[in-house]
């Protein structure tokens, strides 16, 4: 319930009548804004005394108390001024220049008075011009008075002084709007960009608005377009008064014509308000209803509907003015009849509200009548020709129009009270009055909510942005990339997905070279030059996308970690820049990075990045990679196939996903394919031992490393030694806590009962340096000879000092990649000067001499051939004949590659095997021993890619 701000005892009938009239005026204006009139309250009998006169003039006080505090704009009138015309016209300036009552305590903000400032200008030029008048003429005078406005900055007094920081100190203190949006941008900012741009972008806007601030107060911007201008120009009232001036009428579009149009005007209400000073009748009338007339508009504008800030919905009362004793003599009559005449002239509802007390004995009349003759412009006194008659008709036709002949005051409503009402006091009503509720609009579109709402925003938009930041590898607030996350907290942080957006550079930072030749050429060169390779491709060519998805990061500082990626990505690398610099080749390759974390921990996050960006992109034709078997190798190859994309995976050497997953062609040998070859080995080193025994060395399974490959490792490489003659002992297991930890599974090996002649060690190449250092240095294997099996592919190790073989160990292994059974052998020529131009300094090392260039560490490894080949197996079926193909089209053609001239042989997956020895994978066995102070290795046997005869024990010697 509001609460109550005023109460007070009615003095007799007449003044509750008169309280009760006058609120229902102003409460029921929010609901259906009545037609506001002029109550003028008199003592009904003419010979009635001052005591009732007395008594009137209490109502119009009581009622102006009761509504004081209450959040009505009010305004209490006295005239004053040395005539009727200089006392109405003061009190009109009064209710346009002067702070209404309630300023502190209002339902919306003060009122803003824009075309009575106007006026107020024109007044105050045309008094300083009349001031220093020296007889000129009216021509001198108009140009002067037009000269002095331009002085004023078109506004009433003169604009006060300003200085840069002051501009600048009042654009932004923080309790203004402008202040807080300020604060809250840089905020924004400083979170977005660097802090010398931020401070560089916020000089600038301290700049700006320091200069906007001081334009502001200096000069009149826009001024044709200013609301006051706007309807100064466009008013019926003066388009009499200026008609003897060149217009070419106002218009939006137009602003030299709207401003002919504001001068001529101008000079014509300075002229006429220079007559009224004179003491021209006519010319007074005219002023003070043409102020009357801005004052009534003002107050409509600062309530009319449907504007930006609803004021409409905040302003829930009228304006109310009070004239306790309007007279003949102090102006109020006049003021009375003044707007009665702007409002029946120009059929406009305003808002304000009027209650005057009149004295008995005065008359409410209309204004009494004007002079009837008097000369027109420029004409002799008396003349009364039919072109001064004229000129007469225009000078007055803003009059004229007035209806100050009727009978009636249409907009008066008289309220002649008895002698009896005002004297009767038996009632002694108690007279209530509340305060007025702001409404939910001035709630919701205030200032300061606005202000909060804007700030707020902007900051939850900074906090949004610190969130995206932390989500998304690129994540600023306008332009953010969601096709890479990061994953990970502190230093084991790393971005994950796809790289979509320039700014996403996974090597970014990696400054991990290639080996042997490739010297001096960096992991984040070999991304960048894809890059290139991708924005070479015009926007009207014809071009495929195939998504690489590798280990492209490393958690910590340890960025030989990330040596698969980089190896795997060179080649990825050299197939597109083959395909693309080939001529007549018209299907482009165009090449996505893929980041699915170290030892593709992440893969999952990253195959499922890579299907929104298939989704979005229908050139993606498919992935290559994702050469690590883990935990989520089948679920990562079963998105990939419900999403339509076919997998040429590079070093996975899973036997169950090709089974499972028809979408999934693999270019490795399978565990199966390896453990078969090294069996050949394996027996003939069984033959020549008496009990030949062996115990199987593997990887934890649940070491937080996701690895699958070792438990399969492990299965086939049991399955091997069993069938090669050797009996087997306890599996024996290790954990990777820091590394690879080795000394309790050696020590229980080499120190049981029955030492094994053979050990398959079913882990990573990282961990090889670890069990070659306690094989030669724990007691009961470091004096006897053994011979290890592994299964994964050590050619990516260098067996350099640190990682050298022991020297009572025979070491074999698989090799996926051999390169030395190919055709190609001009590949690693064309890939050396390929690269050879990425290089900072444009020269690399040279291939190594006296040996095959595929020898040379640049290629050593296989990673960056076996990537090639798998590239261009994709792109084959993606763009055979010339033909871009969809992901589906790719899936069903890869079952018909067959690429003869590969640097291993021939890729193909048109053939299917028969057996495990009849594989169509490239394989090589190797045996590396330490006869000296370094490692050497030894070719045993191995076949091409591609059909080719069965190994056998007689072609696999130990």
């Amino acid at each position: 319930m509001a609460r109550e701000v005023w109460r007070d005892s009615a003095d007799n009938e007449a003044a509750s009548a008169v309280f009760h009239l006058m609120q229902q005026l102003i409460d029921r204006y929010r609901v259906n804004r009545p037609v506001m009139p002029l109550v003028v309250a008199q003592a009904a009998d003419a010979g009635a005394g001052p005591e009732i006169d007395a008594r009137v003039e209490r109502v119009v006080h009581q009622v102006h108390r009761a509504n004081a505090l209450r959040r009505v704009p009010v305004r209490l009138l006295d005239g004053e001024g040395a005539t009727p015309y200089e006392a109405a016209l003061a009190m009109v300036r009064t209710l346009s220049e002067k702070p209404w009552e309630t300023r502190e305590n209002t339902q919306y903000k003060t009122f803003s008075f824009p075309r009575s400032r106007l006026l107020g200008a024109i007044e105050q030029a045309t008094a300083t011009v009349v001031e220093q008048s020296d007889g000129n003429t009216s021509e001198v005078r108009e140009e002067r008075i037009l000269e002095q406005l331009s002085r004023l900055r078109w506004r009433s007094g003169r604009p006060r002084r300003g200085s840069w920081w002051e501009s600048l100190r009042d654009s932004v203190r923080p309790e203004t709007f402008v202040g807080a949006l300020f604060i809250a941008l840089l905020s924004v900012l400083l979170g977005e960009i660097d802090w010398l741009l931020t401070a560089l972008v916020a000089a600038v806007a301290l700049l700006g608005l320091a200069v906007v601030g001081l334009a502001s107060r200096a000069a009149p911007p826009l001024l044709w377009l200013r609301r006051a201008s706007r309807w100064f120009a466009t008013t019926s009232s003066l388009a009499a008064s200026s008609t003897g001036y060149p217009s070419d009428g106002w218009s939006w579009f137009s602003p030299s014509g709207s401003w002919r149009v504001i001068r001529a005007r101008a000079a014509a209400v300075a002229e006429r308000v220079a007559d009224a000073g004179a003491g021209d009748e006519h010319a007074r009338q005219f002023h003070l209803e043409l102020r009357v007339q801005a004052l009534l508009e003002d107050l409509r504008h600062n309530y009319r509907p449907h504007s930006l800030d609803w004021r409409r919905g905040k302003r829930t009362v009228p304006p109310v003015v009070f004239l306790p004793r309007a007279t003949q003599d102090n102006g109020g009559i006049l003021l009375i009849n003044a707007i009665n005449n702007v409002r029946s002239r120009r059929s406009e509802v305003d808002p304000l509200l009027l209650l005057a007390s009149l004295p008995a004995p005065e008359i409410m009349r209309h204004t009494p009548p004007l002079p009837p003759e008097r000369p027109g412009p420029g004409a002799p006194a008396g003349s009364s020709g039919a072109r001064a008659r004229y000129e007469r008709w225009v000078d007055d036709l803003s009059l004229g129009q007035s209806p100050v002949a009727a009978a009636t005051l249409a907009w008066v409503l008289l309220l002649p009270l008895s002698t009896e009402k005002l004297t009767h006091e038996h009632a002694h009503a108690q007279l209530v009055t509340h305060r007025v509720r702001r409404t939910w609009a001035w709630w919701v579109m205030s200032r300061a909510s606005i202000a909060v709402l804007v700030v707020g925003s902007l900051l939850g938009a900074f906090l949004w942005a610190g969130h995206w930041r932390d989500t998304y590898c690129h994540g600023p607030l306008t332009d953010r990339n969601t096709d890479g996350i990061w994953a990970g907290e502190g230093d084991d942080r790393e971005c994950v997905g796809v790289a979509t957006a320039p700014e996403v550079l996974f090597a970014r930072g990696n400054g991990l070279e290639l080996n042997g030749a490739g010297k001096g050429i960096t992991f984040e060169r070999i991304e960048q030059a894809i890059r290139e390779e991708n924005a070479d491709i015009e926007p009207g060519d014809a071009y495929v996308t195939v998504v690489y998805a590798g280990p492209l990061t490393a958690t910590g500082k340890d960025r030989e970690r990330t040596r698969k990626g980089l190896e795997e990505l060179t080649g990825v690398y050299l197939q597109q820049r083959a395909v693309n610099k080939t001529v007549g080749r018209s299907v482009k390759l165009r090449v996505l990075t893929a980041n699915g974390g170290e030892d593709m921990l992440r893969q999952l996050t990253a195959v499922r990045k890579i299907i929104e960006v298939a989704r979005r992109d229908p050139s993606v034709v498919g992935v290559v990679g994702l050469g690590r078997n883990t935990d989520e190798s089948d679920d990562a190859t079963r998105l990939l196939r419900d999403a339509g994309l076919p997998l040429v995976n590079t070093t996975n050497s899973s036997g169950e996903l090709p089974r499972r997953f028809p979408n999934y062609f693999g270019l490795a040998a399978t565990d199966e394919e390896q453990t078969y070859a090294l069996g050949l080995v394996a027996r003939q080193i069984a033959q020549g031992l008496d009990r030949p025994h062996a115990i199987v060395l593997s990887r934890g399974d649940r070491n937080g490393d996701l690895d699958r490959y070792t438990a399969e490792q492990r299965a086939a490489g049991k399955e091997m030694l069993r069938t090669s003659g050797f009996s087997l002992g306890q599996d024996v297991s290790y954990d990777l806590a820091g590394g690879a930890s080795l000394n309790d599974p050696l020590t229980t090996i080499c120190q049981a009962d029955r030492v094994p002649d053979a050990l398959y060690f079913a882990g990573r190449v990282e961990d090889v340096p670890t069990l070659m250092a306690g094989l030669s240095g724990t007691t009961g294997c470091s004096d006897r000879r053994m011979t290890v099996f592994t299964g994964d592919d050590l050619t990516k190790g260098t067996f350099d000092d640190s990682t050298s073989i022991a020297a009572n160990v025979t070491l074999y292994h698989s090799s996926l990649a051999p390169l030395d059974r190919g055709k190609n052998l001009g590949f690693y020529g064309d890939a050396y000067r390929t690269l050879r131009a990425l290089h900072p300094d444009g020269e690399v090392a040279s291939l190594a001499s006296g040996r095959p260039a595929y020898e040379d560490e640049l290629f050593a490894s296989g990673q960056t051939v076996i990537s090639y080949s798998a590239t261009a197996a994709l792109y084959d079926a993606a763009a055979r004949g010339d033909k871009r193909r969809s992901a589906a089209e790719t899936w069903a053609t890869l079952h018909t590659v067959d690429l003869n001239n590969m640097p291993t042989g021939t890729i193909s997956f048109s053939r299917a095997k028969s057996s495990v020895s009849d594989h169509v994978h490239g394989l090589n066995i190797v045996k590396v021993v330490r006869p000296g102070p370094s490692a050497e290795r030894t070719l045993v046997c191995g076949k091409p890619a591609g059909v080719a005869p069965p190994l056998t024990a007689k072609e696999c010697k130990p």
